[in-house]
């Protein structure tokens, strides 16, 4: 999410209001001492809260009402009148209920975990019993209609803002503002996106397939980004699971049969909810720090299905730039023993930093489902056979269509939204900035009179102990997210070795349905290879070791690089990519001080110093739950969490543009992301590979070192380049961040919200005889093939919200030369 959070702070904002009733104030006890978890709801409805930590409370209606009722276990109900429509910053005093002043407990205290003791865990207990039994579950296969709706808006408006150089000249967005029904602050909308969809389901297939009928977005139609974000962040989600993952973390589910030990449940009320009996059940999080929720739900008395329930995070869970997260979900009854989700409600505040007064963006994502249909088989190619089906209608549905197919009419903010933004995109102080924050979210920058973009822009700079200095200058052509075809290219100059170096890529989507793309380029550049044990097959791909600007020593293995490759593709599968290619490059040493020689002759007495060959892949890709959004010959990732799997078999033929070498190439990787619960996250990654032949040092398998100061994931942080050569390997990576799990309970710690990280890797590797008798670049072959060679690493991530250190140990072969023990390396970023 790097750089789309950045590109998020930077514009949103901006219009109106109409809801009929709105409440907010704080709830106090006798004694001034604030009540936190109490039940507030407009009398004679089921529209309510509770109030936070601190007492606090919000409440809005479209309708109208005239009384206000506060009540908590150990007090008198208070029953508030409401004169008037707006009623803000109001006081309220709950006095203790007399009657029961023996059975009273303190709400924010421990609970009980006993079932003997606590009438909520034998309701909960109950609700695991059942969980299975209840929604999308008992069916073999479902559809469903699906409606959402994705708004963006600047909060906490106040006269500073309406007033500052930032909105001069477009001071007619503040015409009108709103305020949210959940944190009570005003607000702003500028971005709304609507979708409407059908989707299938096969439970014993595990499939499923949505069917976008249409999409309307508010003014920026080009950016996907923005979409995309959103959908990932507020990925879809079952109350009844363990653990609902939200922004790349796992917050425990207040339904999780690990709850008991991690919230506090009170048994609050009961009532009818469309004509069946409910309990309302109050929950709050044990400790602090950790990802948990406060709020209360409605379950009912004989299903012990969930009828309402709301989230909110606490404030003190261990989550970056999200100051609020609240969630809404309200179920229907299909029959008396079926309840399905029928409206689902996420609101988040993004903001720099937690405190009351802030000003972030809003992003709330609204959900709702109808005309649900059941055990309707449909063949395996329904849900396969399609890679991206892209109608273009789907995209310019009339208004007409909106009003048929809307589920839930827009307010009246929202459709002053659309109207706003056709006057605001004709400032050109909001195109400026506009334009500023595209920017800094593709890293490129457009000039769309001439459909071309200049960057990336962060690439425009570098260093190498070959190049010195290095500067590029670079674009591609766009006309559009989904052109079918692109050119791309760069050019770069060295001060020290005062050469020029170029590339250029050119693809083209023949066929959308299969996503048949060929592919073209060239390459003359200098390069540290052997970074990466699986290379990859972006042309124009430079890795990061070959511009670091400093290091733990010198870096002058580098490589004069001159790579033409073409390549075709296809997608016949959803996520299973199948790419041949055939590639013709050579090799030379960039540096006086490293070679590439080989002996060219079986006496040895014959060298040469550039490898000439040429070689065909074949690999496979596949990569199970990725989401794609677009439909050109480029297309941009939806999610991320995904494992990755490529196997490829590469063949060098001498035959073929008279190259030097004959072999077999055969190599696989596996990538998987594991979110482990309440524990955090666990990668792994598995690399394998053989090369079947004889070839010299710039064609063997050269185990990923780094000797950079930052932490770089699948290289070994205590490995000089080329300091273990392979012919055969294979590789293990684990990194587990604990997300703060055990700092969090450290007191002096805890205020600091840090990251646990640990790791370790390794990995065995040998060389054959005869690859060692090619070597003439006077490197001596290292391969751990005696034993496995491994490091591991401890690290503290989250420091200042951005920085993370990582302290790095070698574990055996420290007879090596110059072997590094121990290291310290770092990196930083914008995470969640």
């Amino acid at each position: 999410m790097n750089l789309n959070l950045r590109y998020l702070f930077f514009f949103f904002g901006i219009c109106s209001a109409y809801a009929q009733t709105k409440v907010s104030g704080y709830v106090y006890d006798e004694n001034n001492v604030s009540v936190a978890y109490a039940n507030v709801l407009f009398k004679g409805s089921t529209v309510g809260t509770i109030t936070n930590e601190e007492g606090k409370f919000y409440l809005e209606s479209t309708n109208t009402y005239d009384r206000l009722i506060v009540s908590f276990i150990g007090y008198e109900t208070l029953e508030i009148p409401l004169t008037k429509k707006v009623n803000y910053e109001m006081k309220l005093i709950l006095k203790e209920s007399a009657g029961q002043l023996d059975e009273v407990f303190i709400v924010t205290g421990k609970q009980s975990k006993k079932e003997s003791e606590n009438p909520a865990i034998a309701i909960l207990k109950k609700i695991w019993e059942r969980k299975r039994q209840n929604g999308l579950r008992q069916f073999k296969q479902y559809q469903y209609d699906k409606y959402e709706k994705v708004e963006f808006d600047i909060n906490t408006i106040d006269s500073a803002l309406i007033k500052s150089k930032l909105f001069r000249g477009m001071e007619f967005v503040f015409n009108q503002v709103d305020t949210s029904k959940v944190t009570g602050k005003t607000y702003l909308p500028i971005f709304i996106n609507e979708a409407r969809s059908k989707v299938f389901g096969d439970n014993l297939k595990k499939k499923e397939k949505e069917d976008l009928k249409g999409n309307k977005n508010s003014g920026f139609s080009n950016n996907q980004i923005i979409i995309d974000f959103v959908d990932d962040l507020y990925s879809d989600f079952d109350i009844y699971d363990n653990y609902l993952k939200f922004f790349d973390k796992s917050f425990v589910s207040p339904l999780s049969k690990t709850g008991i030990n991690t919230y506090n449940y009170v048994l609050s009320d009961s009532a009818f909810i469309d004509n069946k009996w409910c309990y309302n059940i109050i929950y709050y999080p044990r400790r602090k720090n950790e990802l948990t929720f406060k709020g209360d739900f409605w379950v009912n008395d004989t299903t012990y299905a969930i009828k309402e329930i709301n989230l909110q995070a606490s404030k003190s869970a261990n989550i970056n730039w999200v100051k609020e997260i609240y969630i809404e979900q309200e179920f229907e009854v299909l029959s008396d023993s079926i309840f399905l989700i029928k409206r689902d409600y996420f609101m988040s505040d993004f903001a720099f930093n937690k405190k009351e007064k802030s000003r972030g963006v809003y992003g709330k994502r609204t959900t709702l489902y109808d005309n649900y249909e059941f055990d309707i088989p449909k063949e395996d190619k329904f849900y396969s056979n399609e890679v991206y089906s892209y109608n273009e209608d789907v995209y310019n549905r009339d208004d007409a269509f909106w009003e048929q197919n809307r589920m839930e009419s827009l307010s009246q903010d929202e459709k002053g939204v659309y109207k706003m933004l056709d006057t605001l995109k004709t400032v050109k102080k909001f195109k400026r900035l506009y334009n500023l924050g595209s920017i800094l979210g593709s890293g490129y920058i457009e000039f769309s009179d001439i459909n071309f973009d200049y960057g990336p822009i962060f690439s425009t700079f570098g260093y190498n102990e070959v190049e010195g200095i290095r500067v590029r200058t670079g674009g591609r052509t766009y006309f559009g997210p989904n052109d079918l075809w692109r050119l791309e290219g760069f050019l770069a100059y060295g001060f020290r070795d005062d050469k020029v170096k170029y590339g250029i890529s050119g693809k083209w989507l023949i066929d959308k349905k299969n996503r048949f793309i060929i592919s073209a380029g060239n390459r003359r550049d200098v390069e540290q290879i052997g970074v990466n044990l699986t290379a990859s097959t972006d042309i124009l791909g430079r890795s990061f070791a070959s511009s670091s600007i400093i290091g733990t020593s010198t870096n002058d293995k580098l490589t004069n690089v001159n790579l033409t490759t073409m390549a075709v593709e296809l997608e016949p599968v959803r996520n299973l990519e199948f790419r041949l290619s055939g590639a013709y490059r050579t090799l030379s040493s960039a540096s006086d001080t490293f070679s590439l020689d080989y002996y060219t002759d079986a006496t040895h007495t014959t060298t040469a110093s550039e490898v000439k060959q040429y070689e065909n892949a074949f690999s496979v890709s596949y990569f199970p739950g990725r989401k794609m959004t677009g439909f050109g010959v480029e297309r941009r990732h939806a999610n991320d969490g995904y494992p990755s799997l490529f196997a490829q078999v590469t063949r060098g033929d001498k035959a073929i543009f008279n190259s030097d070498f004959d072999y077999t190439k055969v190599q696989f990787s596996y990538i998987q992301p594991w979110h482990v619960g309440g524990y955090g996250r666990l990668t792994t990654t598995l690399e394998a590979g053989k090369t079947f032949g004889d070839v010299p040092l710039g064609l063997l398998n050269v185990v990923p070192g780094n000797q950079s100061y930052f932490s770089i994931y699948n290289s070994f942080s205590q490995l000089d380049y080329y300091e273990f050569v392979t012919d055969t390997y294979a590789s293990l990576h684990l990194e587990h961040n604990f997300n703060g799990r055990f700092f969090s309970r450290i007191p002096f710690l805890r205020k600091y919200n840090l990251r646990e990280i640990v790791g370790i890797r390794g990995v065995w590797g040998d060389i054959s005889q005869a690859n060692r008798d090619l070597n003439a670049s006077g490197l001596t072959y290292l391969a751990p093939s005696d034993k496995v060679y491994y490091e591991y690493s401890v690290g503290v991530g989250n420091i200042f919200k951005v920085f993370r250190i990582d302290f790095n140990f070698r574990g055996n072969y420290f007879e090596n030369p110059d072997a590094r023990n121990f290291g310290v390396t770092g990196t930083f970023g914008f995470n969640f």
